[in-house]
């Protein structure tokens, strides 16, 4: 039994290739059920993101083991670029698999370096992929151990402590500046991707008063049924602002929706209480003159891209411990999977020493029932017992001997505790 990790991320394929050999939900039963039919495939898991598509399997190896799991691959997708297939993919091995394994889950091998939802797909691959097919206790226990490993990584190191992306970034600071979310009221200026995460991350940190704002209402509306936000039009800004502690904006206006003289009228109306305000768009939603208002914070996509930076910076130094957690663990489930053959070898070995017991056993009870000198059947028993279990050993001992193989004579002696 063979480990194997094989698959394309963004690392070795373009999104275009990436596209065309992933696994949707509604396919993926079908696949697993295709995947297992090969006979050297014993067992499974199907890991298919927009970033990876990756097949983990216990197999049986074979000489052409590689070129018929490419092949299966290729036909299942019906793709001709069976070269282009084989050029962006990664193969790994055993020991090289289980860590490649974690250091997925761990999110040290995902476009944005420990990212967290990566976690969360690979055990959502491993669940879909037990639902009507049973995994190999191998492949099982490489998932389970890395799920704890994924843990110790969270736990030990600051990989996923820092912003690395413009909406996280966005949304620490503004847990810098307030000591609590759940008490401020938020203005959302926009309803793209960008303001889509900032929304979930918000809702994470308990906000419970979210705006949203867009130029296209049934686009605010449709993400304020996902997070539980008020929609205003574009023109009810000015009324609104000032019930915002904090405006996040992030949209493709080319010009700025937010004014020096709209932010002065803002404050008017707070009595000058403090408002963040935290700029992602490109052209900017809002006049860099706001900027210089009394108690008016605000912070451009440069001022993020600085904290990004630092806090990547950061990511990279704890990635260097991760790694030492990975190589660790994965030397640890390695040497639990040896031991695993190494108890098949003991049962085959106690089970054949029992099949001879019980044979001369029941030989010299049948001699004792016919009336034999007891004493010599018990002396017959000894020897016929005696001669049978090390009748394997002798032979190897004197093969290693005629051989010249000092090393395997020195193990067999181990072996059978010779001084």
């Amino acid at each position: 039994m063979t480990l194997l990790a094989l698959g394309i991320n963004h690392k070795t394929a373009p999104v275009a290739l990436r596209e065309r050999v992933s696994f949707g939900p509604d396919v993926l039963e079908q696949a697993l059920d295709s995947l297992l039919f090969q006979p050297m495939v014993q067992s499974g898991v199907v890991l298919s993101t927009c970033n990876r598509t990756e097949l983990y399997l216990s197999v049986e190896q074979q000489a052409d083991l590689q070129e018929r799991l490419v092949r299966w691959l290729c036909d299942y997708h019906h793709l001709n670029e069976e070269e282009d297939v084989r050029q962006s993919l990664y193969w790994h091995q055993d020991n090289a698999a289980v860590s490649h394994l974690m250091r997925v889950a761990s999110g040290l091998d995902s476009l944005v370096l420990g990212e967290p939802q990566i976690l969360g797909q690979v055990k959502k691959a491993f669940a879909d992929s037990q639902r009507g097919h049973a995994l190999s206790s191998e492949l099982e226990r490489m998932f389970q151990k890395t799920f704890s490993v994924a843990k110790r990584v969270r736990t030990e190191t600051e990989i996923g402590a820092s912003a690395v992306s413009v909406a996280f970034a966005a949304c620490t600071l503004a847990r810098q500046i307030f000591e609590s979310l759940s008490t401020v009221n938020v203005l959302l200026v926009g309803a793209g991707e960008t303001i889509e995460l900032v929304a979930r991350h918000l809702r994470e940190h308990k906000v419970q008063k979210l705006i949203i704002t867009n130029r296209t209402r049934e686009r605010a509306e449709r993400l304020s049924e996902e997070v539980g936000a008020e929609v205003i039009g574009l023109v009810d800004i000015d009324v609104r602002l000032g019930d915002a502690d904090i405006v996040i904006s992030s949209t493709a206006s080319p010009l700025p929706i937010i004014g020096k003289g709209m932010m002065e009228r803002a404050l008017k109306a707070r009595r000058n209480k403090p408002v963040l305000l935290v700029d992602i768009g490109v052209p900017r939603d809002v006049e860099p003159e706001v900027g210089k208002l009394p108690n008016a914070y605000l912070y451009s996509v440069d001022d993020l891209q600085a904290i990004i930076e630092q806090n990547m910076t950061q990511r990279k130094a704890a990635a260097v411990q991760a790694e030492s957690i990975v190589v660790q663990e994965s030397g640890e489930f390695m040497s639990w999977l040896r031991a695993q053959s190494a108890v098949e070898t003991i049962h085959e070995y106690r089970s054949q020493a029992e099949s001879m017991r019980t044979d001369l056993e029941s030989r010299a009870l049948a001699a004792l029932q016919q009336g034999a000198d007891p004493q010599k059947v018990l002396q017959e028993l000894a020897h016929k017992l005696t001669n049978r279990l090390i009748h394997a050993p002798t032979k190897s001992l004197q093969q290693a001997a005629r051989d010249g193989d000092t090393e395997r004579l020195q193990l067999l002696r181990d072996s059978l505790g010779l001084e």
